[in-house]
């Protein structure tokens, strides 16, 4: 089967021959390159290069040279289709089904490279024509140098709705293809017209360097101010970077790698003589460009504004690398002085200004860090407490886990050396069981209830109080149906419970009184079921001491406190399943910033919420225990 050209050069980029190699070959680095024993003949004396910049192996012993897809098929026997799908699944792409449409997309997609590229040069001319005067007297107000211009092959769109469409479609170019490669907008039976007009023109290179796409600066005061194109069978604005393919080689050398807002800051740090900068296109950096800057070094440095949204921007930056961070693998942060962009910043003071913002760049956990106590009142435990329910958050998200698990520690030795004491024994963060203490001291509801084991104690004491009272299921079937559980033997001991309650078909409201649903009828099914002892267990071992669920308490309080508690517990499940959906709303890729600031203020408005519930529900227990 034959693959399309696009698909396999994407597939060779994604997946790391080093990495690929490096599982057969121990590796070193040799100048750019990394160096090893051939794994096609003998040898003792490295003469094995790897280069990940160029994409290929060779060695000068026996003469093996080839690609990643070529590695697997050559030195592992695999067949080239088991190759190319063990290859697509590290990268996470879906093999292509070789069919007639399939080859005629490939073959269009093939030619949409030389549409954009004949766009391109047509810009250009236009920036020297005589239409461009105004683009090029606003690149010149900007700093920007003929070389500059020329090196980034930037150009200008005319006014005219259709001058680019006239153009290229004279020289040959049919109008579907420049409706698919995003230069026109075609809207039902209307004409088509030039979707970029009256704008300074960036082009945007894949990491080969060929034209894939074009973002506009508009000229006058017209909106969007920068017009991106639309994703096309060549671009993808969530998986590219501007200037990727520029930045790449000096990067790896330097080791340095810098992400800024747009295209400008980007030209302008060049013309500096930092050659190492990229910029998202249009949205917030999605997790597969963290991965691509990855590809070039381990810590990228993101730069932004210090206004609010740049504050935002970079929190935002922050959350989106928590779920793919691996070990070595992380992200360093710069804040611009208050007024200022990396571009304005080198004009007025030079590159030695930008550079030196570097040594006070941030690591990523302190970005978070920072971000989550800066100019907040901490002044009452009600505000602390929120705090530490937002830096649990911030560790749950995080993807790897011996990343996450330090990732805990560390925010836990932060949020304990705030305040001067050590809550690790007060709370166990995520993936850890805490041990309620024994003997003959209880602890307090509202210290039980900041553990993970501590919630399931209430579990049980809600579950004691059915078997005790069974008469509220009267009013609280629903709120046992759905009572959160998390270990299998509650649940077991739970749906015990309903089951006996199921098998008594008469009405709920004359159980004990005709249908013999008591504590014994309940007490039966759990022993036949060897879940008597577990629930003996609970009641011995109860260090909450919540009057309600002692067999002598009313069944009016029973009642009451099981519905008020159960209902807690459904409504912070609820909270904690909107809380997982909007961190990977977060971490998608598609979200405009206005729709980012809506999830972090919806976010924020849950974990208040679910701090109000666990704080309303400590008092009510505390209040319910035995003194």
């Amino acid at each position: 089967m034959a693959f399309p050209p696009a698909f396999l050069d994407e597939l060779r980029f994604r997946v790391r021959l080093t990495d690929v190699v490096g599982r057969k070959v121990k590796l070193t680095r040799a100048g750019k390159e990394m160096r090893g024993c051939c794994p096609f003949h003998n040898e003792k004396t490295p003469s094995f290069y790897v280069n990940e910049e160029k994409g290929f192996y060779h060695c000068f012993g026996c003469g093996a040279h080839g690609d990643v897809i070529r590695f697997l098929t050559e030195n592992e026997g695999m067949p080239f289709m088991e190759a190319i799908k063990q290859l697509a699944d590290e990268a996470g792409m879906d093999v292509p089904q070789e069919t007639p449409e399939q080859r005629q997309r490939a073959e269009h997609a093939a030619s949409l490279y030389e549409v954009m590229d004949r766009a391109a040069a047509w810009f250009e001319a236009q920036l020297s024509g005589l239409q461009g005067g105004r683009a090029r007297e606003y690149l010149a107000k900007r700093g920007l140098g003929r070389e500059t211009i020329k090196g980034f092959r930037l150009g200008f769109s005319p006014p005219s709705k259709t001058a680019l469409k006239a153009a290229l479609m004279a020289s040959g170019i049919a109008e579907q293809q420049l409706v698919e490669a995003g230069l026109l907008i075609k809207v039902d039976d209307k004409e088509s017209y030039d979707r970029f007009r009256n704008r300074v023109m960036f082009p945007i290179n894949d990491h080969k360097g060929r034209v894939i796409a074009f973002g506009g600066r508009i000229l006058d005061d017209g909106q969007p101010k920068y017009l991106n194109s639309p994703d096309t069978p060549l671009f993808d604005k969530g998986r590219q970077l501007y200037n990727f393919d520029k930045a790449a080689a000096p990067a790896r050398k330097q080791g340095q790698l810098f992400v800024v807002e747009g295209y400008m800051d980007v030209i302008g740090l060049a013309q500096a003589g930092i050659t190492t900068a990229v910029a998202p296109l249009g949205t917030a950096l999605t997790e597969d460009q963290i991965k691509l800057l990855w590809r070039l070094v381990p810590e990228p440095v993101l730069c932004f504004d210090g206004d609010s949204a740049g504050t935002r921007a970079a929190l935002r930056g922050a959350l989106r690398a928590l779920p793919v961070l691996e070990p070595g693998k992380s992200l360093r942060f710069i804040t611009l002085p208050e007024g200022e962009d990396p571009d304005s910043l080198v004009r007025k003071k030079g590159s030695s200004a930008f550079i030196g913002l570097v040594d006070q760049a941030r690591n990523l956990i302190d970005q978070l860090w920072q971000a989550e106590v800066s100019g907040q009142d901490l002044s009452t435990p009600e505000r602390r407490a929120l705090l530490q329910s937002r830096l649990l958050e911030i560790a749950r998200t995080v993807g790897n886990p011996t990343v996450k698990r330090l990732y805990e520690t560390e925010l836990q030795t932060r949020f304990d050396a705030l305040f001067g004491r050590q809550f690790s024994q007060k709370r166990t963060l995520p993936g850890k069981r805490a041990t309620l203490p024994t003997g003959k001291g209880a602890i307090t509801a509202s210290q039980s209830l900041a553990t993970d084991q501590g919630y399931e104690a209430m579990v049980h004491a809600l579950l004691l109080t059915a078997i005790r009272h069974p008469a509220l299921l009267d009013q609280g079937l629903d709120i046992l149906a759905h009572l959160p559980v998390a270990l299998a033997e509650t649940s077991a001991v739970r749906d015990a419970i309903l089951d006996t309650a199921a098998e008594n078909h008469q009405q709920i409201s004359s159980f004990e009184a005709e249908t013999g649903l008591d504590t014994a009828a309940i007490e039966t099914t759990l022993n036949k079921r060897g879940l008597l002892e577990t629930v003996r267990l609970w009641g011995e071992r109860d260090r909450l001491r919540l009057t309600f669920s002692k067999p002598q308490t009313s069944l009016e309080q029973a009642e009451r406190s099981f519905i008020i508690i159960g209902a807690w517990l459904i409504q912070l499940t609820a909270i904690e399943t909107d809380l997982k959906m909007l961190t990977a709303e977060l971490t998608s890729h598609e979200q405009p910033d206005s729709e980012m600031e809506a999830i972090l203020d919806r976010r924020l408005h849950l974990l208040h919420e679910r701090q109000r519930i666990k704080t309303e529900m400590g008092d009510y227990a505390r209040g319910s225990s035995e003194a």
